[in-house]
């Protein structure tokens, strides 16, 4: 029961993370999910690519496919929206550390 609740409330910090480096420059899904594992996430592929997908479809990522050792590489970006909800989050989570801590 606890494992479905903290992978509930990692799922929200996982997006901002995702959408924080999406931001600095384009990302790929294998190297995200060793950027989230190094962090701690224990993520699968098969929960992190529709989760991009979804976070495309809502606006906050957009994708350019670009040809790397001759195979198509999906890299996302943030768009100005995506920006905008990742500041957002970031200073309620601020919020939020500075009161539980």
């Amino acid at each position: 029961m606890d494992n479905k609740i903290l992978r509930k409330l990692f799922l929200g910090f996982i997006h901002i993370h995702i959408l924080y480096h999406a931001d600095k420059e384009g990302i790929y899904g294998s190297w995200m999910l060793e950027e989230l594992r190094e962090h701690g996430y224990d993520i699968s592929a098969g929960t992190l690519y529709p989760m991009l997908h979804q976070m495309e479809a809502d606006g906050l990522l957009y994708k350019e496919e670009v040809k790397v050792e001759g195979h198509i590489r999906k890299y996302y970006g943030a768009t100005g929206h995506g920006v905008e909800v990742m500041k957002e989050a970031r200073a309620k989570a601020y919020e939020l550390f500075k009161e539980i801590k």
